[in-house]
């Protein structure tokens, strides 16, 4: 199976040696025997000619805002308009689950509310506990698309994973990231979010998240046998 990987951003230079850089998080998280993996970064203009050279498709995430005015985001909506339609398996994650949300007629905002960072939590559809994942971002979708089944939400971030369909899955949280990964972003975003958030980031880190990487291989998995069938 191949996983395309739409790369909509950077690691920060100073921890990119240490950490990988966001593409290689991904892969690290999905990585198995059968699984191939190939990045566009469409950040500055690689894109693939079309949504079926890969069996799905993994968006990243950025510094940027969907809403910023940019060529390659609003090239980036078209192209996930395109993967929706012809029900190729999409999965957006942070940036990307926006951008998924921007693109198939949702709206997103930076939150009034501030940042997220850190371990949260949030109540899942179908999971009689909270899920346990790390998050970093300002962000949120405000108005899901009209087809969207919210999944996963919190009392901060209302929308925070949704099902479009049977072949596309968002969340807003970052799955991909370890917490030594945030314990570092809190040290050198620190004047970005400010003290408190970066303090009670760090003070989160004391529990560990879920390994999400299985959920999102057999929604994976499910949806290109589903489109094979």
């Amino acid at each position: 199976m191949k996983i395309g990987i739409l790369q909509t951003g950077r690691s920060p230079d100073e921890l990119r040696d240490e950490f990988g850089d966001y593409n290689e998080m991904f892969m690290a998280l999905l990585g198995r025997p059968d699984v191939v993996f190939e990045t566009f970064a469409v950040m500055v203009d690689d894109f693939p000619n079309r949504p079926d050279i890969a069996d799905a498709w993994v968006v990243t995430g950025s510094r940027c805002g969907v809403y910023d005015g940019f060529p390659w985001i609003a090239k980036l909506k078209a192209f996930l308009r395109h993967v929706h339609q012809d029900r190729v398996p999409l999965v957006g994650i942070c940036f990307g689950h926006q951008a998924v949300a921007a693109a198939l007629g949702g709206t997103v905002e930076k939150f009034a509310g501030g940042w997220s960072c850190g371990l949260q939590h949030y109540d899942m559809v179908g999971r009689p506990a909270p899920a346990a994942l790390l998050a970093w971002h300002q962000d949120q979708v405000i108005v899901p698309p009209k087809d969207a089944e919210v999944i996963m939400s919190s009392d901060f971030c209302r929308y925070a994973g949704m099902r479009i369909g049977d072949f596309t899955l968002t969340i807003q949280a970052h799955p991909e990231f370890t917490p030594d990964f945030v314990r570092a972003l809190a040290g050198a975003r620190r004047d970005v979010v400010g003290a408190a958030v970066a303090d009670a980031a760090l003070a989160s880190l004391t529990a560990a998240p879920d390994d999400f990487g299985p959920y999102l291989l057999d929604f994976i998995d499910g949806a290109v046998a589903a489109r094979a069938a």
